[in-house]
């Protein structure tokens, strides 16, 4: 069997690493990822977007409509329904479908057009739909208030489904999920347990998982860190912060750990969906002891450049070791 991976589930707390970790590698050539890291260019698909564009929902109904917020309990808190963890899987679901189709997803209206997207995951998930149940003219007022960053997340996507997914490409699905502290099995909708098992079979089927390790303290530590961009830096792909109260309430655990030592293999999650049990290769990028900071800026010591290289070739290893 080939060592290649072809999906590629990279799942870690809050500011654990993760996308310092894409963004090293995407230094390298293609030649060096696919013989280091057994990895071809890669194509992404992440929920923060949608998360975003939550929070902004609830900044114009609360704000400017004063009809309060709808998606979480305050500007500063958690999801009102915990079932959008599931939500956002399906609007990955989704995402990844269109992309193999290589659908055209252009719009004149974006933002109704992810409010019907969000709806529809809503109730995939089992969650209770919001958008759906507003008037026509309180949703026309959005449109015009959401077009921008609604613009923004449908321009990303359409530029990914306009070059599609071709052979010896690897799709990479990043996501962050966890829970309040407490006993193992994490409940439902809650962890990595529930939310993997939500996606689809054909992601995974060829699925291997990176787990970005670090403690749910040191997550907090540096969530609290990067919400602070440099000077004329705007990225909210690598800065931006979880308010504390979803630190705590939604990543003060998670299940990571569990699901490899109850596993039954080692280096292997056990994810039971679709009336299937996939046994996924999984293995942990130790960053308990920061390995990835150093990559928010340049130059880039040798020291720090050996210290991540080493420790993301040994997880890549274990990944592909399973296919040879």
């Amino acid at each position: 069997m080939s060592d290649f991976i072809k999906n590629l589930l990279v799942l870690a707390l809050p500011a654990s690493g993760k996308s310092e970790a894409r963004k090293y590698m995407s230094s390298l050539t293609p030649d060096q990822c696919r013989e280091i890291f057994h990895i071809g260019p890669t194509v992404q698909l992440d929920d923060y977007p949608y998360v975003e564009f939550m929070r902004a929902i609830d900044e114009v109904t609360d704000h400017i409509l004063h009809l309060g917020t709808l998606f979480f309990v305050d500007h500063d808190r958690s999801f009102v329904d915990p079932h959008e963890w599931g939500t956002l899987v399906e609007l990955l679901n989704e995402d990844y479908a269109d992309l193999v189709a290589e659908k055209d997803i252009s719009s004149a209206h974006p933002a109704l057009d992810l409010f019907k997207r969000i709806d529809a995951a809503q109730q995939r998930a089992g969650a209770k739909i919001k958008l759906g149940r507003l008037p026509k003219d309180v949703l026309d007022v959005m449109d015009v208030q959401l077009d921008k960053v609604a613009r923004k997340v449908s321009d990303a996507k359409q530029a990914l489904c306009k070059a599609g997914l071709k052979d010896g490409e690897t799709l990479v699905v990043e996501f962050a999920r966890g829970g309040p502290v407490g006993p193992m099995p994490l409940d439902p909708p809650y962890g990595y347990g529930y939310c993997v098992s939500r996606l689809s079979p054909q992601i995974l089927k060829d699925a291997a998982v990176l787990n970005v390790w670090v403690d749910p303290e040191e997550s907090r530590r540096k969530n609290f860190a990067r919400a602070v961009p440099p000077p004329g830096v705007d990225d909210t792909s690598i800065y931006h912060g979880v308010p504390l109260c979803v630190m705590l309430d939604d990543y003060g655990c998670d299940d990571m750990e569990w699901l490899l030592e109850t596993s039954g293999e080692p280096n292997t999650i056990r994810i039971d969906a679709h009336g299937e049990t996939y046994m996924l290769r999984t293995a942990r990028f130790d960053n308990r002891d920061d390995k990835t900071t150093f990559v928010r800026t340049k130059p880039w010591s040798k020291e720090d450049v050996k210290t991540i290289h080493d420790e993301l070739k040994r997880a890549m290893d274990i990944l592909a070791g399973a296919r040879y």
